[in-house]
């Protein structure tokens, strides 16, 4: 009888137990819906635009910014020339054709986070075989690559 007592004090602490656990669930499968992954284990969004901190679309007008196409050439020559020409492979893939086959983002994501993607992603790992040599962190900021993409996007236009 003694115990009958103690069954309503026992009985909220289950409920509750059950009722955060199914929570936790629905928040799980709610994000797996919105972050499908591929065989490689990365998202859509990171299977085409890299793997890095642009984790999402930037905006880019049609017109070209001159101010960030002259930033973007003056880190080039100073970061990226070394190693990549922009006709004609080198230590690097040429890059004078690449915002033609990869987005911004992607670019981006490759100069901000080059380990990561050698590491993770299957064009970094498919150029780390054909270059042998992984592209060093030049410790560009994320408004320097933008402006790099820039560059490269006029030089696209220009040739």
């Amino acid at each position: 009888m003694t115990f009958l007592k103690y069954i309503p004090k026992l009985i909220l602490p289950i409920v509750l137990l059950f009722s955060l656990q199914a929570c936790g669930e629905d928040d799980r499968s709610q994000r797996d819906d919105q972050e499908e992954t591929t065989e490689a284990g990365l998202t859509e969004f990171e299977l085409e635009h890299g793997i890095g901190p642009v984790t999402e679309r930037i905006e880019i007008d049609d017109e070209i910014d001159q101010e960030l196409v002259t930033k973007g050439r003056n880190i080039y020559e100073m970061k990226c020339e070394m190693c990549h020409n922009m006709e004609g492979r080198m230590v690097g893939p040429q890059l004078g054709d690449v915002m033609e086959h990869r987005s911004p983002e992607f670019v981006m994501n490759f100069i901000l986070n080059p380990s990561g993607m050698t590491r993770e992603h299957p064009v970094g790992q498919e150029l780390l075989q054909e270059y042998m040599t992984s592209m060093p962190f030049q410790n560009v900021k994320e408004d320097e690559a933008r402006a790099i993409v820039e560059f490269l996007r006029d030089y696209k236009r220009n040739n």
